[in-house]
């Protein structure tokens, strides 16, 4: 669904709008116009819950963990992106305190994490999450990225890597391991099932 009421004059002024002149929900930004983002499956929503609890039980400050609902500036088609889990830096707290999106004057994220959508390896969204966003979130410098995926059954962590993701793969009952949690005590298949 595309929000054709106001067509934005550039990238800047959408950015600038107060978000109480937007629109309700979730909207990608498409060369001036906000596409309505689809709805998460309860499944892929109750993962990124299940990793919010597990973040804060580990001692995560709560307000840096944000399910769902922090908007990301970036280059390319569409130049924002809803991340199903973001992690912030302090700064962030004070920076989206009228507007929760990340803008390119701020620090980016610490880590961004994406739970695919169950489908073919040629779907539209499995390209997204695949290719897109990790070209995107590295172009600006995103540490760390997540990918969760119950088709293939792994976890992926990516750190950054000279402006590019290394991904290492986790399955079963393999210990995740990230630079940014290295305590963190939790397997693929916790994730993979939200649940301990």
């Amino acid at each position: 669904m595309t929000f054709t009421k106001s067509r934005f004059v550039s990238f800047e002024d959408y950015l600038a709008t107060d978000p109480s002149d937007l629109p309700e929900g979730f909207y990608e930004y498409w060369d001036g116009e906000l596409v309505e983002v689809m709805t998460e499956s309860l499944f892929n929503d109750t993962i990124a819950n299940f990793i919010f609890l597990v973040l804060f039980e580990a001692g995560v400050p709560m307000e840096l963990i944000r399910p769902g609902r922090v908007e990301v500036a970036v280059p390319g088609k569409p130049r924002t992106r809803f991340p199903d889990l973001t992690v912030l830096e302090k700064v962030h707290v004070t920076l989206l305190e009228k507007r929760a999106t990340i803008t390119p004057t701020m620090p980016p994220p610490r880590v961004l994490m994406e739970v695919v959508s169950p489908g073919k390896e040629t779907d539209e969204n499995d390209l997204r999450d695949y290719r897109d966003k990790p070209l995107q979130y590295a172009a600006i410098g995103v540490p760390e990225m997540w990918r969760i995926d119950r088709s293939r059954q792994w976890v992926q962590v990516g750190i950054l890597m000279l402006g590019d993701y290394e991904f290492t793969t986790f399955r079963s009952d393999e210990i995740i391991r990230s630079s940014t949690f290295p305590g963190l005590n939790l397997t693929a298949a916790q994730v993979l099932q939200a649940k301990r």
